[in-house]
């Protein structure tokens, strides 16, 4: 056999066999599609919501104390003396270590300028963060620890506890997903499909935002003598978000 025969057949040889290559990878591709096709169900998604309007039975407060004198010693005894005073009548009304807790401590020199930097004296503040669930003692906290000495009180906010939004969570997650449901109900009726089952689905809560309260120290010092300071807690939205998946035919 001459060279050159050899060579014609090993040139026909490879494209035989390239050929057959292609053959193999347009099959596996059409297969693959096929496959990818027949596994895509076809879905539709919805959004449900739901939202409950509470009175919040959570209160948290800043009560501090706020002291300067001459000395850094003399500011600190001098405030940690009210501080107890204001601690002490704050558990005579009911109130345990766990809901009265130290948020700030701090001991700085006072500086005048009138001609050069000069150190005049000293403060020292104190503050403690009270959360309680007995709303109905909240007046009684602020106008008790004021009498005791307190002098900075702020930060007032309500909030609805863990424990009152597991009450309303399963009522609120009935709600959210009737509401996904009708929706997507009357979508697939209007495309003329039919809902065969749900695909996935997801949740988001929410216990809205805080509701603050504004205390004004000047006034109510006015009217410490008229009675309980009154708060008032307002209400909270407690709401519940989902997304669905359907399936559908």
């Amino acid at each position: 056999m001459s060279p050159e025969t050899k060579n014609d057949k090993s040139y026909f040889a490879i494209i035989a066999l390239s050929i057959v290559l292609v053959v193999m990878s347009l099959t596996i591709y059409a297969i693959s599609q096929s496959g990818s096709e027949s596994g895509t169900a076809d879905t539709i998604s919805m959004s449900g919501y739901a939202e409950q309007q509470v009175i919040p039975d959570t209160a948290s407060l800043n009560i501090g104390v706020v002291i300067q004198s001459a000395t850094s010693k003399e500011a600190s005894d001098e405030n940690a003396a009210i501080m107890s005073a204001v601690i002490a009548e704050l558990k005579a009304l009911g109130l345990e270590d766990k809901e009265i807790r130290t948020s700030y401590v701090s001991v700085y020199p006072v500086y005048s300028y009138e001609t050069t930097q000069k150190i005049t004296g000293y403060s020292a503040s104190n503050s403690v963060r009270v959360t309680t669930t007995n709303l109905d003692i909240l007046g009684d906290i602020i106008d008790r620890s004021t009498a005791s000495g307190a002098n900075e009180v702020g930060s007032i906010s309500f909030s609805v506890s863990d424990d009152k939004q597991k009450q309303l969570r399963a009522d609120l997650m009935d709600e959210a997903v009737a509401d996904a449901s009708s929706k997507a109900t009357t979508l697939a009726n209007s495309l003329g499909v039919k809902i065969t089952g749900v695909q996935t689905s997801s949740i988001s809560e929410s216990s809205g935002s805080r509701v603050y309260y504004e205390y004004d120290m000047v006034t109510s010092a006015k009217d410490l003598g008229t009675g309980s300071t009154p708060i008032e807690p307002g209400e909270s939205t407690v709401s519940i978000s989902l997304q669905v998946t359907y399936y559908i035919e």
